[in-house]
């Protein structure tokens, strides 16, 4: 990883604490697990802040070097994220198509549950989080049925954590597994390692430094 991509993603990690996306406490997961920190991507909810993560996304994406032709956002929070991230490329000089799923089919007008562009070539899909890789399953059927091909998943946040429950936990991540099941690579502008290491160059800041032990306790409990 070079130093500019280290960068990008405490830059990304700075970002979502400061937009309170990224929160500390108690949390329960979908999982049923007691988590020691927070993210919902839906707290993006302003212009400016929606602006800033699609750039992230965009960056991350091009310095990926993964070759892609369109962007997929899985309903409902991978919509607004593939279309910012597709205004964010043109910015860059990449214009790049986009399309994404309903959740039910639509019988009239255009029809289907593809609106957008024509699936085609190679597809990055675009989410928050991968918690069961529900989504992703869901958007790689859509796009080979479609006769395209899943490039990669593009992603705001690997939590880096083993799925399964407590008394048997997998060897790997549902990213890991996602990654694994497909063939495909999955990129995260930040992970877990990005955030402890946040949290360890914040040592000054009380309200930050309180949770490092959390955070690193429960990394040693499911952490990959």
């Amino acid at each position: 990883m070079s130093e500019q991509q280290s960068d990008l993603r405490q830059q990304f990690i700075g970002f979502s604490v400061e937009a309170e996306v990224l929160k500390f406490g108690q949390f329960t997961t979908k999982a049923g697990r007691l988590s020691p920190y927070f993210f919902n991507a839906g707290l993006f909810h302003d212009g400016a802040t929606l602006g800033k993560l699609a750039q992230f996304y965009a960056q991350t994406l091009l310095d990926s070097g993964v070759a892609f032709d369109m962007l997929f956002g899985p309903a409902y929070k991978g919509i607004t994220l593939a279309s910012a991230t597709a205004v964010a490329l043109a910015a860059k000089g990449r214009d790049t198509s986009f399309a994404y799923n309903r959740k039910e089919a639509k019988d009239h007008g255009e029809g289907g549950t593809i609106v957008g562009a024509k699936l085609q070539g190679k597809v990055v899909i675009i989410d928050d989080v991968i918690s069961a890789g529900t989504s992703v399953r869901e958007s790689v059927t859509m796009i080979r049925a479609a006769g395209a091909e899943p490039a990669a998943v593009l992603i705001a946040l690997d939590r880096m954590e083993r799925s399964g429950k407590d008394d048997a936990l997998s060897e790997l991540s549902a990213v890991q597994e996602v990654s694994r099941e497909f063939n495909i690579p999955v990129i995260s502008i930040a992970n877990l390692d990005d955030l402890f290491t946040y949290l360890d160059t914040h040592t000054q800041d009380a309200s930050l430094s309180q949770h490092k032990d959390a955070v690193a306790a429960y990394r040693t409990r499911y952490g990959t």
